[in-house]
C-alpha cells in the first residue's frame, strides 16, 4: 500500500492537488495531511474529498516549517500506519490521474532492483500553465548522477520505501534546501533509482514556493556549505576521485557566495589536503583574495 502525505501550510493551490488525488485511476493510497499551523484552515476542503479517497488529517499548533522544514515533514512521516512505500507530496505540486496506477504496475519489478522510485516532471505556474519540457529518466538511474548531471530534481517526484526513511531520516538542513536530494541518495543506498516515465508529476514555482523565491539566498547558500561538507567528510567512499574534486568545487564555489561563512574555510582547507589538492587548493585561496579585493 502506498501512503501519500501532504505536509500542508499553503491554502492558494491545495485544491488542485486534492483534486488530482481524486482523479487517480487507481486508489490503493491512504493519504496523511499534517497542517503545519497554516494561516488558512483546510478542513473544509478536506471534508469535501474524504468520501473519494481516505485520509487521515492533524492540525498542529506550532509552526515548525518557519524554522524546520525537516521537522514538519517527520511529524507528518508520525501519521502513517502499516504502508509499504511512501510519498512526500508538496501542498501545491499535482499528479498526472495514472501515477498510482503506473506506481502498481511497475511494483513487482521495482521491488526486485531499489528503494527508491522517480517520476517524470514538469514544472507548472500560478496558473497551472506549463514552463519546462517534460524531464524524462534513465529506467534505472544511478543515484550518484544526481549530482552532476545537472537535472533538476524535488521531493514530490519520488517514491520512497518506507523502512529505507524511518531508518535512516532526513537530514537538517537550511530551508530543507537539499535535504531532498542527500535524502535520495542516502534512502537508495548511493545505488539505483527506478525511474517510471508513462506517468508526470507536475512541480509548481512560483513566487510562495522556496525554489521559487529570491530573498532566500543566503539560507540556500548555507545549506549548501553544509550539505557538500557532509558529503566530502561522511559519504567520501561513494565518490570517484573525479567527483570528488567537482564536489570541493562546489563547496568552494559555495563558501565565496556566503562571504559570513569563514568558519567553514579551515573545514575545506582540511577536505583538500585529505583529498591530495594542492594545487586547486592554490587556485582557492587566490579566488578568496580576488573575492576580497573586489568588496574593498
Amino acid at each position: 500500500m502506498l501512503a501519500i502525505v501532504i505536509p500542508y501550510y499553503k491554502f492558494q493551490f491545495f485544491e488542485a492537488t486534492l483534486e488530482s488525488l481524486h482523479a487517480q485511476t487507481n486508489k490503493r493510497f491512504v493519504v496523511y495531511i499534517g497542517n503545519d499551523a497554516g494561516p488558512v484552515d483546510p478542513e473544509p476542503l478536506i471534508q469535501q474529498y474524504e468520501r473519494h479517497f481516505p485520509i487521515v488529517y492533524q492540525k498542529f499548533e506550532d509552526n515548525l516549517g518557519k524554522t524546520s522544514l525537516v521537522r514538519h515533514w517527520n511529524r507528518c512521516l508520525s501519521m502513517i500506519q502499516d504502508e509499504e512505500w511512501l510519498m512526500i507530496l508538496g501542498d501545491d505540486d499535482v499528479l498526472d490521474s495514472h501515477v498510482v496506477a503506473t506506481f502498481y504496475d511497475h511494483l513487482a519489478a521495482i521491488q526486485k532492483v531499489a528503494h527508491v522510485v522517480r517520476f517524470a516532471t514538469v514544472k507548472i505556474d500560478e496558473k497551472d500553465g506549463v514552463t519546462s519540457p517534460v524531464y524524462q529518466h534513465d529506467p534505472l538511474e544511478n543515484a550518484v548522477d544526481l549530482l552532476f548531471s545537472g537535472k533538476r530534481s524535488s521531493l514530490s517526484e519520488y517514491i520512497f520505501n518506507r523502512n529505507r526513511v524511518l531508518t535512516i531520516g532526513f537530514r537538517e538542513l537550511p530551508l530543507a534546501w537539499y535535504s531532498d536530494i542527500l535524502a535520495v541518495l542516502e534512502f537508495s543506498d548511493f545505488k539505483k533509482i527506478y525511474s517510471i516515465n508513462e506517468a508526470i508529476v507536475k512541480i509548481r514555482v512560483s513566487s510562495s514556493s522556496i525554489s521559487g523565491s529570491t530573498d532566500n539566498f543566503k539560507l540556500k547558500a548555507e545549506a549548501a556549505l553544509q550539505f557538500y561538507t557532509y558529503l566530502l567528510q561522511h559519504k567520501n567512499a561513494y565518490f570517484n576521485k573525479a567527483q570528488r574534486i567537482q564536489l570541493v568545487e562546489k563547496l568552494s564555489k559555495a563558501f565565496l557566495q556566503n562571504k559570513k561563512a569563514f568558519g567553514y574555510f579551515f573545514t575545506i582547507s582540511k577536505i583538500y589536503f585529505r583529498l591530495a589538492l594542492p594545487y586547486r587548493y592554490l587556485l582557492f585561496l587566490k579566488r578568496i583574495v580576488f573575492s576580497t579585493l573586489k568588496i574593498n
